[in-house]
């Protein structure tokens, strides 16, 4: 079976650029270090199985230059996000993948596991499309078979809401089969944060 490829989405973690929502509630300090902590980890987990390629598509454009490989590791390739709203990013960086079934998630959920991709590629042994649900109606996996095509994946969708996940789903073919994976809570506010049991996201929420 052709090895896929895992794209993860990425921002560089600048102070004031990052979880502007969670930093309403525990500061932008705070909020910034969970962050980089947090996809740290993230990339670093799940870009050690070698049942997949890892590629991070990163944001800002200069984040994917040589002179910003100490924020990520710098053996794993890195390509720009781009301009424009988050459906024409994900469509740039679709068609720059090689060919192959592709997996793409972001940094929203830092507890994202192997197994949960591992998950992902085989739902699309059997189906053209798969999806794992965010609890806010958004998404937190988004992966596609490739071997039909999508022209107008990721076109028209309301994004930021609870209608991502069904405009992204309607972007596809009708005759798209859709795989579903568990749905998991983003981290976006301070109760998101308390919420999760891992102790490296609620790590930076404590008061020294």
């Amino acid at each position: 079976r052709m090895r896929g490829t895992l794209v993860i989405f990425l921002k560089a973690p600048v102070l004031g650029r990052v979880k502007t929502r969670l930093a309403a509630g525990i500061g932008p300090a705070r909020a910034t270090s969970f962050y980089r902590q947090a996809t740290d980890s993230l990339v670093r987990r799940l870009s050690g199985d070698t049942r997949w390629r890892t590629v991070l598509a990163v944001d800002p454009p200069v984040a994917a230059l040589s002179g910003w490989d100490h924020l990520w590791p710098p053996h794993l390739p890195r390509i720009a996000q781009g301009s424009g709203d988050l459906g024409a990013r994900l469509r740039r960086v679709t068609d720059a993948m090689p060919s192959g079934p592709m997996v793409i998630i972001g940094s929203d959920t830092p507890q994202v596991s192997r197994r949960d991709i591992a998950a992902a590629f085989k739902a699309l042994g059997a189906h053209d499309a798969v999806a794992g649900p965010a609890e806010d109606g958004g998404y937190w996996l988004i992966g596609l078979r490739r071997k039909r095509p999508a022209p107008d994946a990721f076109l028209e969708v309301r994004w930021s809401g609870p209608h991502a996940l069904a405009d992204t789903l309607a972007s596809l073919p009708t005759q798209f089969s859709i795989g579903r994976l568990g749905t998991l809570r983003d981290i976006d506010e301070a109760d998101d944060l308390a919420a999760q049991p891992h102790a490296l996201l609620r790590a930076v929420t404590r008061r020294d």
